[in-house]
């Protein structure tokens, strides 16, 4: 095949999945609304059976309920028949998922499924199946023709499949009412998370440079020299009064013949900004980039607390 010949293959195949994703769009009707309202209710958890490649649609789709809010666990088939039942509850609803519906294993699960949970959904691209029969609600997931070029391996299908779970998923976030903090609470070691949830002390710099209005110059440039981010902050008491950097430093080299009388007082720049150590961490990267610096003075109760640093939060994610 020639390059041309292989680029049409593969819009084919997404035309094809397309398409069927249309249908799966019109066929929504009360058996989904039905669906929904039963996973909702339900005091208990969702159970997510499946095998082959809808065990890995199912486990997709457990991930995506849990961390939107909706408690769901994921069990094989295959395993469920040999003892792992024993993890469905009286108060648990189980979603099947199974093109065919007529799967041996399947067929001989369904019974037990149906029995030892409150309710049984079927995901089920035969709606005539074994599976269909003991279900108490029935999602469609026909296509009429896979994407693969022989019209066998599960393409379509299973990409049906994975997109009735993602509205499952989203109808379920909105009438529980689930918010970006939530959502941050589910992903704390993330970008996500940390971008919704971060404040400013858990990125702080270890060093906190610091002199007083009347500081002298080899004060200054000891303590700009001895911190990595070529800054140091001038306080009066405990109240901060400016900041110096390596760069306001060689501006007064320059412009000075004799600075053995300048103090700090006489190069700060003043009103530097800040921001408190409570502040989100995303907050503090806003007003860098705004200000178009590489550090920025952090606080506690409007006093001098330490330094954060852009590079830092970048490498943490935080944007």
């Amino acid at each position: 095949m020639n390059q041309p010949d292989i680029l049409q293959l593969a819009k084919n195949a997404i035309d094809i999945e397309i398409s069927e994703l249309e249908n799966l769009k019109n066929r929504l009707s009360e058996d989904f609304l039905k669906a929904v309202e039963i996973i909702n209710s339900a005091k208990g958890k969702l159970i997510i059976v499946g095998i082959g490649k809808s065990a890995h649609v199912g486990n997709k789709i457990v991930a995506t309920l849990n961390s939107t809010g909706t408690p769901s666990q994921f069990l094989h088939a295959s395993e469920a028949i040999h003892g792992d039942l024993g993890v469905i509850q009286k108060t648990d609803v189980v979603l099947c998922i199974s093109n065919s519906g007529n799967s041996p294993e399947i067929v001989n699960l369904a019974p037990f499924l149906k029995e030892y949970s409150s309710a049984l959904i079927a995901m089920t691209g035969n709606p005539n199946s074994k599976l269909a029969e003991f279900s108490d609600v029935i999602l469609n997931t026909h296509v009429e023709k896979e994407a693969c070029p022989i019209k066998l391996a599960p393409t379509s299908s299973t990409t049906v499949q994975m997109a009735l779970g993602d509205a499952l998923a989203v109808c379920l976030m909105e009438l529980n009412g689930f918010k970006e903090n939530d959502f941050a609470k589910f992903h704390p070691g993330g970008s996500l998370g940390k971008n919704l949830t971060a404040k400013v002390d858990q990125f702080l710099s270890s060093q906190k440079p610091q002199v007083s209005e009347n500081s002298g110059i080899r004060e200054i440039i000891i303590s700009v020299s001895g911190s990595t981010h070529g800054i140091t902050v001038v306080t009066d008491n405990e109240k901060i009064t400016g900041v110096i950097t390596d760069g306001d430093l060689r501006r007064m080299l320059m412009s000075e013949q004799d600075v053995s009388k300048i103090i700090a007082k006489d190069i700060m720049s003043k009103n530097p900004k800040s921001i408190d150590k409570n502040a989100l961490a995303k907050e503090a990267m806003a007003v860098l980039k705004e200000k178009n610096i590489g550090q920025l003075i952090v606080t506690e109760n409007g006093k001098y607390f330490g330094i954060i640093d852009i590079h830092r939060l970048l490498d943490e994610g935080i944007n």
